[in-house]
């Protein structure tokens, strides 16, 4: 079983601030007078009644629910999670940085691909891990990250993490549940498997067993963002072992998710036919976009997500292509890391779809395709 830093074995941290909410669950009863707390009560907010309205004035007041018990609980009855395997954060983004703040220490290696979401590397620098990054396998209609050499490096070099998207940003491969499992298995016995399934709404088996599957060693890491639309309102949620969830409460930020974001992830939750709905029109989307493009000669990677990437000759075309659609004011994504710089991505939204969106890009691969 992977193992904590030492300074998180024992009673504490403890939260010094658990909140009203914990306190009344504690108690077991109501606290209807809140007279020693710091918030801004008795501020009238004139002005954003004025914008917004009353009905959302009235989550601003207070801190968030500590535990997002009322989250946590819709997500345990929608999924079939177990209450306590599950963790509410602000975001996939926050959620990364608060395993490694969990299991990783200063000099330690972790291992991902060289590619894959930056944000990973980002907050592994900043916690000072030593990063090993391993290719990409490439092949015609297969860009992944190399589970093998993942497993390999992180034996040779004892790391004391490996990250894996799946499915995977930029390329949407997919890898399966077996694939996931064989990982887990021959990774050392002390490496923790930080498993990033932000896009796994996308999955077709998304409500498979597997999928409440809470797995030794791993931190699974999911959000709000994509499937249901709440990304400016940054929530997002773990699943793994109530120990291990124990631990990240001991260094998450208290109030990490706002009164107001729980309000609108529980009332999203509970209109769950909207969520499905969207998905199947991401999904509907996602194949008129990789048709399209395909039609056209393009290389389109096959995508479990909601975007296509598309893998261009060259990372030079590549990086010229998106430098010309963002200055005709077209953002699409273009991964900043060499080793995949010929990779574009593009969302599926009703807006890439209009006709002539992608001008730019199409004469491109008409003419290379011309050319070969």
């Amino acid at each position: 079983m992977p193992r904590f830093p030492d300074h998180l074995n024992g009673s504490g941290p403890s939260n010094p601030f658990p909140g009203i909410k914990v306190l009344e669950r504690r108690i077991g009863r109501e606290i209807p007078h809140r007279l020693g707390s710091n918030e801004g009560l008795d501020m009238p907010h004139r002005a954003l009644r004025e914008r917004f309205g009353d009905a959302m004035v009235e989550h601003v007041y207070c801190y968030g629910d500590s535990e997002a018990l009322g989250v946590r609980q819709r997500l345990a009855s929608l999924y079939g999670l177990a209450l306590d395997n599950t963790l509410v954060d602000a975001g996939a983004d926050s959620l990364i940085a608060l395993a490694l703040r969990t299991v990783a220490t200063p000099g330690c290696t972790v291992v991902s691909a060289s590619g894959t979401y930056p944000t990973f590397g980002y907050f592994a620098r900043g916690q000072g891990c030593q990063l090993l990054e391993r290719s990409y396998r490439e092949a015609p209609g297969l860009l992944a990250p190399g589970l093998d050499d993942l497993a390999t490096s992180a034996r040779e070099h004892k790391a004391r993490l490996v990250y894996v998207a799946n499915p995977d940003n930029p390329s949407g491969h997919l890898h399966s549940d077996e694939e996931i499992l064989r990982l887990r298995a021959e990774l050392p016995d002390d490496c923790w498997l930080l498993l990033d399934e932000a896009y796994h709404d996308f999955r077709d088996d998304a409500c498979s067993a597997f999928s409440r599957e809470v797995l030794p060693g791993v931190i699974r890491l999911r959000t709000l963002s994509k499937a249901h639309g709440l990304a400016g309102l940054r929530i997002g949620y773990a699943i793994a072992e109530p120990e291990t969830l124990a631990m990240m409460m001991k260094v998450r930020i208290h109030y990490a998710v706002s009164t107001l974001t729980q309000a609108a992830a529980e009332t999203v939750l509970d209109h769950h036919a909207e969520v499905e709905q969207h998905i199947r029109e991401v999904k509907e989307r996602r194949e008129r976009l990789a048709s399209h493009f395909s039609a056209l000669g393009a290389e389109v990677l096959p995508s479990a997500t909601n975007f296509i990437a598309i893998r261009l000759a060259n990372a030079e075309l590549a990086g010229k292509l998106n430098q010309e659609l963002l200055e005709a004011g077209r953002l699409i994504a273009r991964p900043a890391h060499p080793d995949l710089g010929h990779v574009l991505r593009i969302t599926a939204v009703e807006d890439a779809l209009v006709p002539g969106r992608f001008e730019i890009l199409e004469r491109a691969i008409a003419g290379d395709r011309a050319q070969r």
